[in-house]
């Protein structure tokens, strides 16, 4: 038998010792020279394009198009149909009355589909005990307007309050209108949020008068005026209050009579709008006029809640409580 060198065998025949033995081993100073470029390019490029490296944002088809990738962890977040301010006419020692009023709106806050601000409002403090308390509500709320005017029902609060909003919030929301619509609201009533959204909802959003008319058995929202239980103004209407002089001159007399007499000087509010019957008052056992009725599910609000027994009856009809879980720190029977 021939002899042949171990070195001329091929090299799957060789030990496995000698293969390793035989593999190919780079310098450690040739190794570095390649691996030192290439650690310091991909230092530069992180640093330099440092969005490149959120694979996530996006992504670039073989045609060379991009695409917004969709992220599924952020909620998805609906504009507001509208924005509504509602501005509850009070008096500064009523304490106990916007605490509930409170309660209420605050319940119903979640899931409206327009945004909706609820403010109290009244004029001037004028006595010690109001100079320390309402400051602590307005610390813990930051829900209450405090204008610059006496105290007073018919003579004039109505038209400071429209011009005090239109004057406090222009330029709140940059360069949209703060709001939509301005409500003025007796702080007897309730108001079911949702309910007036989805009445406004298909309104102008201009020149829009809207409310429970009057008289009581009255249909037409061009007969007289609305109730001032509750009524709504859109935005340019406030304005106008508060710029031009046919409010201005006229201001004393029943609120609701007067606001409705402005627009119709003024030629305004071409766009009226009757809530009945879903507005009206508290049922009594013999009604004294067709403003009152018994309740009704399609109910906007209920007006002349002048003590807590028809605060809980209405609440109850539309068990307002019913979200109330049970527990053992509680028994309510």
């Amino acid at each position: 038998m021939a002899f042949v060198k171990p070195s001329s065998l091929p090299l799957h025949d060789l030990p496995m010792k000698k293969q390793h033995s035989l593999s190919l081993k780079l310098p450690q100073c040739t190794t570095a020279l390649i691996l030192l470029p290439l650690i310091f390019l991909g230092f530069i490029y992180l640093f330099l394009y440092p969005k490149d490296f959120y694979l996530q944002s996006l992504v670039t088809s073989c045609t060379g198009s991009t695409y917004t990738v969709a992220n599924f962890t952020d909620p998805v977040v609906r504009k507001p149909d509208f924005r509504l301010l509602i501005g509850v006419l009070t008096r500064a020692d009523w304490y106990e009355r916007r605490h509930l009023l409170r309660m209420v709106y605050s319940l119903q806050m979640g899931n409206l589909t327009a945004h909706v601000d609820v403010k109290y409002v009244f004029c001037r403090l004028y006595k010690d005990d109001q100079r320390i308390l309402v400051p602590l509500e307005i610390l813990a709320h930051d829900d209450i307007i405090i204008m610059d005017c006496e105290e007073n029902l018919n003579d004039g609060k109505t038209y400071s309050f429209f011009s005090s909003v239109a004057s406090m919030f222009n330029g709140t929301n940059g360069d949209q209108k703060p709001y939509d619509y301005v409500m003025k609201a007796d702080d007897d009533i309730f108001i079911r949020l949702q309910k007036l959204i989805d009445s406004l909802n298909p309104m102008p959003r201009e020149d829009m008068y809207y409310g429970f008319v009057i008289p009581c058995d009255s249909m037409d929202p061009f007969c007289e005026y609305m109730s001032g239980m509750g009524y709504i103004l859109s935005w340019d209407l406030v304005e106008w209050i508060a710029s031009s002089d046919i409010p201005k001159k006229n201001i004393k007399g029943p609120e609701d009579m007067m606001a409705g007499r402005w627009l119709q000087d003024g030629n305004k509010a071409k766009n009226r709008f009757n809530t009945k019957p879903a507005m009206y008052d508290f049922p009594i056992p013999v009604p004294i006029d067709t403003c009152s009725h018994e309740f009704i599910p399609d109910t906007i609000a209920v007006h002349r809640l002048k003590d807590n027994p028809k605060w809980a009856m209405t609440l109850k009809y539309f068990n307002f409580t019913s979200g109330l879980k049970p527990s053992r720190f509680y028994r309510i029977d």
